[in-house]
């Protein structure tokens, strides 16, 4: 069956009696619908005393097209935590309806690993897209009204930052020229569309603590800059009330429920490759108040997500993550050691030993942050004894243990061997530490990650570029963490690169103050903040049938 039949023969139990198992009483829930609710803000608020549960990550090595699981595996992992007596909550990211509607599909998880309900999730759920999308938009038209009608803040035309978002994949919208049309529609000028998810006000969602956070980093925007380079805010322009009141709502987590009535989290949603890719700070420290254990995920490879969830997320909410679990399958690994995808299906021990190099390298990685990391290799029908016995030999040479998982086709049941390996794992312990200190200066920020987590020789750049960090290192931004923004295909800029490439350089093409996120981001490579369709779109499959019922969905 497919992943949309599997989750519609799910028994989907109410939501008051999912929150019940995490000791929420239906007082503090805000219902939206039978199967999904937010929580109240005031109860959260109430949480603050209570001692934390353990935070385990999930995390990948690169991913390719054959595909991973790292979700499907947070909530197989989750569900086998449960099944062994662990009081466990998932944390996850809302999916974006241009992935969705694109090439890589809904992010819910599969097989009988799933969170549900499945099309609701995956599509506009509790709305909370569009109302990032409507506040981000708020501010990108008072800030055009406020050049119109008199400038008293004395906005530079040419330097406004601030483009448009939807969340769509639209490549024809990466550059646009707004104001046409005459005196009457404002000052013509070059501006873009990012895609939702990319926004700033995403990255906000996800880190603010509180509403009062929330304000506060909504007003610290900058949308660009005077004519002296002086930044102009989004609290100057008089926006950051309205926003807020529109993102009320949305900063509540989302409660649902996995295919076996366990609880999860389902809030927030930036990119790893072009934002930091975490769930948001509310429904995770939420759900460390509520339960033993709580799985979240970070996106794309442990370069990526896991980077910027160890160095921005854990360091902004004070999180100290207890082990980690990294994803790899023999067919991402056979074609990390040069296999095309064509051919996955055959078996090709050497193939797999030639691709453990990227894993090695991600499990170095994860370890440089001082938690002790556990490998799921996630189980598909076509490996073979052979390809799995090389993982586990290289794992073990490594002194890490893996656990071959088999949760999308058996559910919890699948991972509990895993689940197991994890609690070991956590009451072993760590010493988490983030990669680099608050203090390092933002060039060199950059080139630790480039050169300790690429393997990259050093991080180069034009001179405007390096004007920038100078810029925003005098300007008083300099104990900000980076936010890498990179290709997920490869550990260097170039997504051919597979495996673990050791001779290259990262070129680094722009640099973004997220002021409010309390962020740089560095844009590296031909990396886009808004991304296009392929050739034959998800959405060209997706439909109603007959009974009115959505197909499709993946």
């Amino acid at each position: 069956m497919s992943d949309i039949e599997i989750a519609r023969k799910a028994s989907l139990r109410p939501i008051p009696e999912i929150a019940a198992k995490l000791g929420i009483n239906e007082e503090s829930l805000i219902p939206m619908g039978r199967s999904v609710a937010k929580l109240d803000l005031d109860f959260i608020n109430k949480l603050d005393e209570r001692p934390d549960g353990k935070l385990v990550l999930v995390t990948a090595m690169t991913p390719t097209a054959a595909g991973e699981g790292k979700t499907t595996t947070t909530v197989g992992l989750g569900d086998a935590l449960n099944r062994i007596g662990k009081r466990t909550a998932i944390c996850l990211r809302e999916p974006s309806l241009g992935p969705c509607f694109g090439m890589k599909g809904g992010a819910a998880g599969g097989g009988y690993a799933q969170v549900v309900p499945m099309e609701t999730i995956n599509l506009h759920f509790t709305g909370d897209f569009h109302a990032i999308s409507a506040a981000h938009n708020l501010l990108a038209a008072m800030t055009d009204n406020h050049i119109y009608w008199d400038n008293k803040l004395n906005l530079d035309t040419r330097r406004i930052d601030w483009g448009r978002v939807v969340d769509m994949n639209d490549r024809a919208l990466r550059n646009i020229t707004v104001a046409l049309g005459g005196v009457a529609n404002g000052f013509p000028r070059q501006s873009r569309y990012d895609i939702t998810v990319a926004s700033e006000i995403m990255a906000i969602l996800c880190l603010a603590k509180n509403l009062e956070d929330l304000e506060e980093r909504l007003g610290d925007i900058i949308v660009g800059q005077t004519r002296a380079k002086e930044g102009v805010t989004a609290k100057e322009l008089e926006a950051a009330g309205a926003m807020t009141c529109l993102l009320r709502d949305a900063l509540a987590p989302n409660l649902v429920q996995t295919l076996e009535n366990n609880p999860a989290f389902v809030h927030g949603g930036p990119f790893a490759n072009i934002a930091h890719g975490c769930n948001s700070v509310m429904a995770t420290k939420s759900a460390l108040k509520l339960a033993d254990y709580v799985v979240t995920e970070a996106g794309f490879g442990a370069d990526l997500g896991a980077e910027k969830f160890f160095d921005i997320k854990c360091r902004s909410a004070d999180l100290r993550p207890s082990a980690a679990v990294i994803v790899a399958t023999a067919r991402a690994l056979k074609m990390h050691g040069g296999v095309k995808q064509a051919d996955l299906g055959k078996e090709n021990v050497d193939a797999v030993r030639d691709g453990l190099a990227n894993l090695g390298r991600h499990i170095h990685n994860v370890k440089r942050f001082g938690i002790p990391v556990v490998v799921a290799l996630n189980a598909f029908s076509a490996d073979t004894s052979a390809e799995i016995a090389a993982v586990r030999e290289f794992c073990k040479s490594l002194d890490v243990p893996m656990s071959e998982a088999r949760h999308w086709a058996e559910g919890g049941a699948g991972a509990e061997d895993l689940a197991r390996l994890v609690v070991t794992a956590v009451e072993e312990g760590g010493a988490f530490h983030p990669l680099y200190g608050d203090d390092v200066p933002l060039w060199r920020k950059a080139q630790t990650i480039a050169r300790e987590i690429y393997g990259a020789d050093d991080i180069i750049a034009d001179k405007r570029v390096r004007e920038q960090f100078r810029a925003y290192q005098d300007g008083g931004f300099g104990n900000f963490p980076i936010c890498m923004a990179k290709t997920q295909y490869s550990f260097s800029t170039d997504p051919e690169r597979k495996g673990a490439p050791d001779d290259h350089v990262t070129p680094i093409r722009e640099i973004r103050l997220a002021a409010g996120a309390r962020f740089l981001v560095v844009i590296c490579g031909e990396i886009m903040t808004m991304p296009g369709l392929p050739r034959r779109p998800a959405a060209c499959d997706i439909g109603l049938d007959g009974d009115g019922q959505i197909y499709g969905l993946f």
